[in-house]
């Protein structure tokens, strides 16, 4: 490979890298010399955005959508577009901090706080891990009790599987584990692009929606809490900055500059769709429902299934439910990749994937086995996440506007600005919910 780079690096080779990601690598580094340019120059690296984006298109968001859209109609679609350009935002922090250090936010956090600070991070991370993971695998058994007809125990032993499967991916490189959970998220673009066609959502409700900030009682607070939640998940603002610290790493600083704005393309693109998907979901539930005064429908994904069934036809039941397990099926995944950063991160321990994924699926197989409403457990997991989204987020922009620790790519002012903004937002709803709770 040595033969085909520049003489000049602008990335840093590893001594022995994978057949795949080598042929990445060399992609990247004719791309920062200027040789490709254009799409070519973007495609090697796209994909760390398309897995932190699972995390915002997962079982929870189909929760907390669907029962947003059913219940208050199109209301709360400026939830879901604030909250995924929050989602941009944030992210974008979280991915330059790993490109600029080297480091994820768990290890900067290690590195650079009190020991107590740390490990009392960690414990709240972990909780969330556990409510992530939660929401994901019910989610899964679910979509595959509603496709397949199985009793909820035996999907949740076949999304265990799944899950195993895709996580073994990794042997044979990242790249194809990217490119496994990107065509999950395309089964459900295709899904949720079939069920707006048919559904027709009104232009009018959704353009008010939009772009008319409004709540509709404290059931509305609770349920923009949860899809804020859903969307600016605290678990993933620690995998992103993992994800971008050893995939192509810069030799230099300008080299690290413009690996960030190819990074910014990634991000624009994977948030982008994950936002569109979550506007569809809660649009089909206004249209397929509240129009229909069936304002309960969205408190059980079960009764959606059959509902779209029953108003469109055409299988749209089955395409909602297929779209359910391929969101369940990557974001168990990328749960299990988020909770393994955090411990490596901020105690410098780790166990084997599979064992975290095993021990994992505990929690979730509880719940099933004692019968709780699992559309339930997911819109509750959410309203959790969201209370621990300042945990992580508060780090994320302290860190990302030092200078010494992120040199050029530091956070300029404007930055500051709309981060501190987001997260007095993120901070605010959840006192507001506190108070009318």
């Amino acid at each position: 490979m040595a033969d085909t780079l520049p003489l000049t690096r602008h990335v840093v080779v590893a001594d022995d890298p994978l057949p795949g990601e080598a042929r990445i690598i060399a992609a990247a580094e004719r791309a920062l010399s200027g040789e490709r340019r254009g799409v070519r120059a973007v495609l090697p690296f796209l994909g760390p955005a398309f897995i932190a984006a699972v995390a915002y298109i997962d079982p929870g968001n189909f929760a907390t959508n669907m029962a947003g859209g059913s219940e208050f109609g199109y209301t709360l679609l400026w939830v879901v577009l604030a909250a995924n350009l929050m989602a941009m935002l944030v992210q974008s922090m979280s991915a330059k901090l790993g490109i600029a250090t080297g480091r994820s936010l768990p290890e900067v956090c290690r590195d650079r706080l009190p020991f107590r600070a740390v490990v009392r991070l960690w414990l709240q991370a972990e909780a969330v891990a556990m409510a992530t993971d939660l929401a994901e695998f019910v989610g899964a058994a679910l979509g595959l009790h509603l496709v397949f007809g199985l009793s909820m125990w035996v999907s949740a032993i076949l999304t265990g599987l799944a899950a195993f499967i895709i996580l073994g991916l990794q042997v044979w490189g990242f790249r194809r584990l990217e490119a496994a959970i990107t065509g999950l998220v395309a089964v459900i673009v295709l899904a949720f692009g079939l069920e707006v066609l048919k559904s027709g959502p009104s232009a009018g409700g959704v353009t008010r929606g939009l772009f008319v900030p409004q709540f509709a009682g404290n059931g509305s607070a609770l349920l923009a809490v949860s899809i804020i939640g859903a969307t600016v998940m605290p678990h993933v603002i620690y995998l992103h900055s993992s994800l971008t610290q050893n995939r192509i790493v810069g030799a230099h600083p300008a080299a690290r500059r413009k690996i960030f704005r190819f990074e910014i393309v990634d991000i624009m693109i994977a948030m982008g769709i994950a936002g569109v998907i979550n506007l569809a979901m809660l649009a089909t539930a206004a249209a397929v429902f509240h129009a229909r005064g069936i304002s309960g429908a969205g408190n059980d994904l079960g009764q959606v299934f059959g509902g779209l069934n029953r108003y469109l036809g055409a299988h749209s039941g089955l395409v909602f439910g297929l779209a359910l397990l391929a969101s369940g099926i990557a974001s168990s995944c990328v749960g299990t990749m988020s909770g393994q950063v955090v411990m490596q991160g901020f105690i410098h321990r780790r166990i084997p994937v599979f064992a975290r994924r095993a021990i994992t699926m505990i929690p979730a197989l509880v719940l099933i086995g004692i019968g709780f409403n699992p559309t339930r457990a997911l819109v509750l997991s959410q309203v959790f996440l969201s209370f621990g989204i300042p945990f992580a987020l508060i780090p994320l922009l302290v860190f990302t506007g030092n200078r010494n620790l992120m040199g050029p790519l530091v956070n300029r002012r404007p930055m500051m600005l709309a981060a501190g903004l987001v997260t007095a937002v993120i901070v605010g709803l959840n006192v507001y919910l506190l108070a009318t709770a």
